[in-house]
C-alpha cells in the first residue's frame, strides 16, 4: 500500500507547489490525506482530486467553485458533476474571452501610446 501512496514532500514536488499550499487546500477540505503520527500520506484519490484542483486554477476558477465542484460528485455521483462542469465552463468561458477582448484592447492602446513616444522621440532627435 505504501507504493501507492505519496508523501508530503512528494506531494509538493509532483505539483510543483508549496508546502504552505498543499497545507491550505488540506485546511480548506480540498484534501484530505491520511494521517499517521505527523506524517501525511497522499492516496491516488488525493492525487486525482490534487489534479482537479490544479486544472482548475489553471482555468481561473476560485478554490471555493473548485470546492463545491469537488463536493458535488461525492453528494451526487458522476453525471451531476458533469451537468455542473458545464456550466462552470460555459461561464468561465464567456468569462476569459472577456477578458481576451479587454487584453487586447489594452495591448492596442499600449502599442498606440508607445508609437506615440517613440515618434516624439524621433521628432526630438532630429
Amino acid at each position: 500500500m505504501t507504493e501507492t501512496r505519496l508523501g508530503f514532500k512528494q506531494m509538493c514536488a509532483k505539483f510543483d507547489v508549496t508546502p504552505r499550499t498543499l497545507r491550505y487546500y488540506e485546511y480548506i477540505e480540498l484534501l484530505s490525506p491520511e494521517k499517521e503520527g505527523r506524517n501525511r500520506f497522499y492516496t491516488p484519490r488525493e492525487v486525482a482530486r490534487m489534479t482537479l484542483i490544479m486544472r482548475g486554477r489553471r482555468f481561473g476558477f476560485s478554490l471555493e467553485e473548485i470546492r463545491q465542484w469537488l463536493e458535488i460528485y461525492e453528494e451526487a455521483g458522476t453525471e451531476t458533476q458533469l451537468l455542473a462542469w458545464l456550466k462552470m465552463a460555459d461561464r468561465q468561458l464567456v468569462a476569459l474571452h472577456d477578458q481576451a477582448v479587454e487584453l487586447e484592447q489594452t495591448i492596442s492602446d499600449l502599442q498606440k501610446l508607445r508609437a506615440d513616444a517613440a515618434r516624439l522621440l524621433d521628432r526630438d532627435g532630429t
